[in-house]
């Protein structure tokens, strides 16, 4: 009897183990959908007849970019800590879309500002709610072909950053072209300790390089900026607060949990006094030794900033393994 129970007791902490281990940490997503897209409007404007931008448009199949972005990301994260970074003005496009989603996972930004202001925003709304959480920021405007594929390397990077939680993943795409419109990202040295995502230290930033430029930045084995990054929130503020300490100090009043109203007219008056800051170029570009790339495999993507890759994803989007030409 007392051996049986002993087996009884092994059994049951075998299992409370298992369980544990199979229990994932908490993880967060802020897909960002706050630009105007002012490049694309000639485009949109002939499909929607008016101006809103490119994400709450229907650019490939039924659903708009905004819609598909939240169905690929809840693969993943829980809908229930995602974040939506958007711009006021654009309410009546976005409202529909974003009904169903509790309203303290709106980030509504008064103005568009660049994307620096809109990742610092949702992250100190974050920090009021999972300070010390990995997350995972995502633009609303790309085409990816497998979304499960997709998600699959999100879950490593995350995995990545439980082991190295000094570090951001940014997520570097083979590049189909020698497109000199695209951010470059140079891979340095692999990255020791990160789990079984293949991790590169980022060696250099390269922003919209000459086409000769390009060129040369494929030929060495570069990659797109795809701009998916994956990092634990206390790590992004820091490196914020690093790179452009003066828009943390501007932003830092929204960190405390406010009244929607009281929240609402803070941010109008902050958004007054900033002036627009690109997050590549303002932050990741002088804080490389933070930061990792994950080279994104078995997996179709662009960047659909302008008519020539709409174009180009909606001919894959109809015929699945056609090669994009940007």
């Amino acid at each position: 009897m007392i051996l049986q129970a002993a087996e009884r007791s092994d059994a049951k902490n075998e299992r409370s183990t298992a369980e544990h281990r199979s229990v994932r940490p908490v993880r967060w997503g802020v897909v960002l959908a706050g630009g105007d897209g002012v490049r694309l409007r000639s485009l949109t404007r002939v499909i929607t007849g008016d101006d809103r931008p490119k994400q709450f448009c229907k650019l490939l199949g039924e659903e708009t970019l905004l819609d598909q972005t939240l169905k690929r990301v809840g693969l993943g994260i829980s809908p229930s800590r995602t974040l939506v970074v958007v711009t006021k003005n654009h309410e009546r496009f976005y409202a529909p879309a974003l009904a169903k989603i509790p309203e303290r996972s709106v980030v509504a930004q008064p103005k568009n500002r660049g994307t620096a202001p809109a990742i610092l925003y949702a992250l100190l709304r974050m920090s009021s709610m999972a300070p010390n959480d990995p997350v995972a920021f995502f633009p609303s405007d790309h085409y990816v072909s497998d979304a499960a594929a997709f998600m699959a390397q999100v879950e490593a990077a995350f995995e990545a950053v439980a082991e190295r939680p000094e570090l951001i993943v940014l997520f570097g795409v083979s590049p189909h072209s020698d497109d000199p419109d695209y951010g470059w990202i140079e891979p340095g040295d692999p990255v020791v300790g990160g789990g079984a995502a293949p991790l590169f230290r980022v060696y250099r930033f390269w922003e919209k390089p000459a086409a000769p430029l390009a060129m040369k930045l494929r030929a060495q084995g570069c990659l797109w900026n795809s701009f998916v990054m994956v990092g634990c929130a206390s790590t992004f503020l820091s490196l914020v607060g690093r790179a452009v300490p003066q828009l943390h100090d501007a932003l830092a009043p929204l960190r405390r949990p406010l009244a929607p109203p009281e929240e609402s007219d803070t941010a109008r008056a902050i958004y007054d006094q900033i002036s627009p800051l690109d997050f590549s170029r303002e932050v990741l570009a002088v804080c490389p030794e933070q930061l990792a790339v994950l080279p994104v495999a078995g997996v179709k993507w662009t960047d659909l900033g302008v008519a020539e890759r709409v174009l180009s994803a909606h001919r894959e989007f109809e015929h699945p393994g056609r090669v994009l030409v940007a």
